[in-house]
């Protein structure tokens, strides 16, 4: 399905679970990132982060729904991998902050 997503969202989720490479960069200097019970502080933090997860699962990540509520916007993705329960749809509820991503919480 295709969404019209803002820049940073539409990067970052065609990227994700494919490489973790500069995905990062698509994030504000302070953003903070919320999953799986953690959250991760900073563009360092998240790039661990995104990394970690990429060399412990195999997965793709496929929007199938969007929509904007209080100034974020959430995007329901079909999550399909190597992990358990696989697959499984979650949802991304992102804060841009001009042309970048301010916050992600992932969430079933």
């Amino acid at each position: 399905m295709q969404l019209d997503l803002p820049p940073p969202i539409a990067a970052y989720l065609a990227a994700h679970g494919r490489r973790s490479d500069g995905i990062a960069d698509l994030f504000v200097q302070d953003a903070v990132v919320k999953d799986e019970g953690h959250s991760y502080l900073g563009v360092a933090a998240i790039s661990r982060w995104l990394t970690e997860s990429s060399a412990k699962y195999d997965f793709t990540v496929q929007p199938i729904a969007g929509e904007t509520a209080d100034g974020a916007t959430i995007v329901t993705c079909r999550v399909t991998g190597n992990f358990p329960g696989s697959p499984v749809d979650l949802r991304y509820r992102f804060r841009v902050d001009g042309d970048k991503i301010a916050s992600l919480e992932i969430t079933p």
